[in-house]
């Protein structure tokens, strides 16, 4: 598996496994019906973010993750991320990857902490996944998720230091 800076031309395939895991409404506060524009807007973010992409041998994008800044301002010293793997190609520890290369691209980037605003608490593989990274629960929103079958979850803000 190859990990690199994710391109214009990178994104239809980003689209094709980012739909449908927005669609599902299990892991992401996006609304489930967003649009192609929209979607890529919110995804292929401007310098000084990244996006970056997992790929196979044969070039299938098979996750793909942003790093931005979690806050503006004052605030800018602490990173957030978000991360989508194909379903296709859950197990294969395409997740733990694009985890361990981003947190590397945002300590070279010169920040200092991590923070995941709004972790599924029902998306226990996610949040097993980044506390086996260093990640530490340090809030909690009662119910602050609809999840479509479950009904309200707890939304988790999860944070790890990067010095």
């Amino acid at each position: 598996m190859q990990l690199r800076a994710a391109t214009a031309g990178d994104w239809p395939a980003i689209w094709s496994f980012l739909r449908e895991i927005v669609a599902a409404g299990q892991t992401y506060t996006w609304p489930r019906d967003v649009s192609t524009d929209d979607a890529r807007r919110r995804w292929l973010v401007a310098p000084p973010g990244r996006t970056v992409v997992a790929v196979d041998d044969d070039g299938t994008v098979l996750g793909t993750a942003k790093l931005i800044a979690n806050q503006e301002g004052p605030g800018d010293h602490v990173a957030n991320a978000s991360f989508m793997v194909a379903p296709t190609a859950a197990g294969r520890g395409v997740g733990r990857a694009l985890g361990v290369y981003v947190l590397e691209l945002a300590r070279d980037d010169g920040y200092r902490a991590m923070q995941f605003n709004a972790v599924v608490a029902s998306n226990t593989r996610a949040v097993a996944l980044w506390q086996s990274l260093g990640f530490a629960v340090v809030g909690r929103i009662p119910e602050g998720f609809r999840h479509p079958d479950l009904g309200l979850v707890d939304l988790l803000v999860m944070h790890r230091r990067l010095d």
